[in-house]
């Protein structure tokens, strides 16, 4: 991901979306701290980037269904353990 500073990304804008629609994600900065992120559409790439990270943990771990609800029943509140 390649930062572009504020000044630069508005003097430059078209090359920019072009990159962008290419498919390139830029983090624009201000004064050395980042302020905004600029994604291709299709997509949040926060998402994609979570995705990548556990396909490449695949290789190394059993990764099962963190999200779906199991049949046990518990009460959190009166967990004692």
């Amino acid at each position: 991901m390649q930062q572009v500073n504020i000044t630069e990304f508005r003097n430059h804008l078209p090359k920019y979306l072009a990159r962008t629609t290419a498919g390139e994600t830029l983090e624009i900065t201000s004064r050395g701290r980042i302020v905004a992120r600029l994604a291709p559409p299709g997509g949040d790439s926060t998402r994609v980037d979570a995705r990548q990270a556990l396909e490449k943990l695949q290789s190394k771990c059993r990764i099962g269904d963190v999200i779906s609800p199991i049949d046990e029943q518990w009460d959190a509140a009166n967990d004692h353990s």
